[in-house]
C-alpha cells in the first residue's frame, strides 16, 4: 500500500491563533469571576457564612452538572465530540463566560441602578443585558471550534452539543451562586425553605434553559457548517443567536415580573423543551444515515467489509467494538470510519460549491488508517479478521445481502501454505 502524505495543513496558523485566544479569554475571564463573585464573599463581614454557603451551593450544583452531561453526551451517538474539545467548551463557559457576563451585568446594574432606581437596574440587568451577554459569552465557545477547529465541527449535531456542554458549564456556576445565596438568605435571615426551593427550580424543574437557548446559537453555527450559501453562512448563526436572546429574556422576564407568571410558563416550556430534544434525536438519527450512505461505496471499493459498515453505523458501535472487535483498537476504527465517512461528506458539498476544503486531503489517509487499525484489532483479538474484498459486477450488492452475526476469521491453514491477506504478502 503506498503512502499518500498530507500537504502541510492549512488550518494549522488558524488553530494556533484559536489556542491563545483561548487561553487569554480564560485567564482574564478566570480573573473576572473571581474579582466580581468570590472576592466579595471572602471579604464581607459574614465571610465564614459566605464561604459556607458557596460550598453547600458546589455541593448540590456540581454533582447534577455530571448527571446533566451524561445526557447529551449518551445522544451524540455517531461519531461522537472527543473528551477534550467538550472539556474545552465547558471549561469556558464554566470560567470565562462567567466572568465576562458578571462584570458587564453588574456594571449594567450599577448604572441603570443609578439611572432609574433599583427596580429599573434589576429590569436592565436580568432581561436585557444578561440575555444578550450570556448569550455571547456562551456562544463564543461554539465559534472557537466552528472556526478554529473545524475538524472537530461537522454540523447542527456538532453545533447543539457544544453549546449544551458550554451552557452547563454556565449554568452550573451560576447554580452554586444561586445556591449559595439561598443558603445565606436562610442562615442570616431566617428565611426557610429557600435554599430547597431553589434548588427544585433550577435543579430539579428547569436545569436545560441555559442549554436551551444557547443550543440555538449552536444550530445556527451548525447550519453554517453545513450549507454553501455565504448569505447562509452569516445570517444562520446571527439569526440563531437572537432566538437564543429571545429565549433567554422571555424566561427572565417572566421571573422578574412574577414567579406565578412563571409558574404558568413552565408546561409550555416543558414542551418546548420535549420537541427540541425529538429535533435534536432527529438530527443524531440523520447524521448516523450520512455516515452510512458515505460509506457504502467504501464496502463496493473494498475499503470496508459489509459487517464493519454495520458496527460503524450502529448507534451502539463503541460499545459493540469494545467487546467484539479489538477493545480500543475497534473503537478507533469505528471514529476513523466516521472521520472518513463525513470527510467525503464535506468534500461532496464543497465540490458542489465549487470550493476547497482539507476533507478531502483527509480521505485517502483515513483509508490507510483504517488499514492499519483493523491489523491491530487483529492483534487484539489474536487472530486474522475477515478483509474487505472489492465488489466485481454481477455479485449481490453487499448491503442488500443478509448481515453476519460477527466477523469471521480466517479459516485454519495447513501447514506450510501461505496464508491469504497481508500476512502472508
Amino acid at each position: 500500500m503506498v503512502s499518500v502524505p498530507l500537504r502541510r495543513d492549512p488550518e494549522a496558523t488558524r488553530r494556533i491563533i484559536g489556542i491563545v485566544l483561548y487561553v487569554l479569554g480564560m485567564l482574564v475571564g478566570g480573573f473576572l469571576l473571581v474579582a466580581m463573585l468570590f472576592f466579595p464573599a471572602l471579604l464581607s463581614r459574614h465571610a465564614e457564612v459566605e464561604v459556607a454557603a458557596l460550598f453547600l451551593g458546589a455541593l448540590f450544583a456540581l454533582p447534577m452538572l455530571v448527571v446533566y452531561l451524561w445526557i447529551p453526551w449518551i445522544v451524540d451517538r455517531y461519531d461522537p465530540e472527543p473528551i477534550w474539545a467538550l472539556s474545552l467548551v465547558l471549561a469556558w463557559g464554566g470560567i470565562a463566560a462567567c466572568g465576562f457576563s458578571a462584570l458587564v451585568n453588574t456594571s449594567v446594574h450599577v448604572l441603570a441602578d443609578g439611572i432609574g432606581g433599583p427596580v429599573f437596574g434589576d429590569f436592565m440587568s436580568a432581561c436585557v443585558s444578561a440575555p444578550l451577554v450570556e448569550e455571547l459569552t456562551k456562544g463564543m465557545a461554539v465559534f472557537f471550534m466552528y472556526y478554529f477547529w473545524r475538524r472537530q465541527f461537522d454540523g447542527v449535531v456538532d453545533g447543539v452539543i457544544y453549546a449544551t456542554f458550554a451552557a452547563l458549564g454556565f449554568a452550573a456556576v451560576e447554580n452554586i451562586l444561586y445556591y449559595g445565596n439561598a443558603a445565606k438568605a436562610e442562615i442570616l435571615q431566617n428565611k426557610e425553605g429557600l435554599f430547597i426551593g431553589t434548588f427544585f427550580v433550577r435543579g430539579i424543574l428547569a436545569p436545560w434553559g441555559h442549554p436551551l437557548y444557547t443550543s440555538m446559537t449552536g444550530l445556527g453555527f451548525g447550519i453554517a457548517r453545513e450549507t454553501n450559501k455565504t448569505w447562509l453562512k452569516w445570517l444562520a448563526p446571527i439569526g440563531g443567536y437572537f432566538f437564543a436572546v429571545f429565549l433567554h429574556s422571555v424566561w427572565n422576564t417572566a421571573a422578574t415580573i412574577s414567579g406565578d407568571l412563571v409558574a404558568l410558563m413552565l408546561p409550555l416550556w416543558f414542551l418546548f423543551v420535549l420537541a427540541f430534544g425529538g429535533l435534536v434525536i432527529y438530527l443524531v438519527v440523520r447524521k448516523g444515515r450520512i455516515i452510512r450512505d458515505h460509506l457504502k461505496d467504501e464496502v463496493l471499493m473494498g475499503y470496508l467489509t459489509q459487517w464493519e459498515l454495520g458496527l460503524v453505523t450502529s448507534p451502539v458501535a463503541r460499545i459493540r467494538a469494545t467487546f467484539s472487535y479489538g477493545g480500543s483498537a475497534g473503537r478507533k476504527f469505528v471514529d476513523a470510519a466516521c472521520r472518513l465517512a463525513l470527510s467525503k461528506w464535506h468534500t461532496g458539498r464543497a465540490v458542489r460549491g465549487r470550493k476547497l476544503t482539507i476533507s478531502a486531503d483527509m480521505i485517502v489517509p483515513l483509508r490507510q488508517e483504517l488499514a492499519k487499525l483493523r491489523a491491530e484489532v487483529s492483534r487484539a483479538l489474536g487472530r486474522p479478521v475477515q478483509q474487505p474484498q472489492p465488489w466485481t459486477p454481477g455479485q449481490p450488492v453487499p448491503w442488500q445481502q443478509r448481515p453476519q452475526a460477527q466477523p469471521q476469521p480466517y479459516p485454519q491453514q495447513q501447514w506450510g501454505q501461505r496464508p491469504p491477506g497481508p500476512w502472508g504478502r
